[in-house]
């Protein structure tokens, strides 16, 4: 994508927008598939929604892993007891998803794991089935750290996140 038609891209994509793709429904929907899942797991996952980057992010040519990352930290998602925090960060001006999980996760969950959600949301995001795309993602890390970092019995889970996606 040129330099120009991604700045057309994300100046066109405003909350209007993300409101249109994620109404409040499809925002109550993925909470509860992700209070569902974290049942599950012991980790702590969160969904941002990005309409556009800010004209800083944007001027700078950041990519969405960069953004993520700098989400992944402003929102303090390294901050977990067990270091158990994953992001799942949709930009849709990009119609990008990146995933970032925290070092205890990254042990157990391979980058390629996430590299098939990632794209299994983005193929959907660009058939415009942006709720639907997103649940099934959701479901599908739920489903990897369920296998990969369950709950442990006896053990009560915390949940140190809130489950609501944000939505910028």
């Amino acid at each position: 994508m040129t330099v120009l038609k991604r700045f057309f891209m994300h100046l066109s994509t405003g909350r209007f927008a993300a409101r249109r793709a994620f109404p409040p429904a499809a925002i109550d929907h993925l909470q509860k598939i992700i209070s569902a899942g974290e049942s599950t797991h012991r980790a702590q996952l969160r969904l941002i929604i990005e309409p556009s980057l800010p004209w800083n992010e944007l001027f700078s040519k950041s990519t969405p892993r960069g953004r993520a990352h700098t989400l992944f930290s402003l929102y303090r998602l390294w901050d977990t007891e067990e270091n158990c925090g994953v992001l799942i960060y949709i930009n849709l001006a990009d119609k990008a998803v990146e995933i970032v999980a925290d070092r205890g996760i990254a042990r157990f969950v391979k980058p390629t794991e996430w590299t098939t959600v990632c794209n299994i949301m983005t193929s959907g995001f660009k058939q415009g089935a942006f709720e639907t795309s997103a649940a099934t993602g959701v479901v599908h890390v739920n489903a990897l750290l369920s296998s990969t970092y369950p709950t442990v019995a006896g053990l009560e889970t915390m949940n140190e996140l809130p489950d609501r996606p944000i939505m910028l």
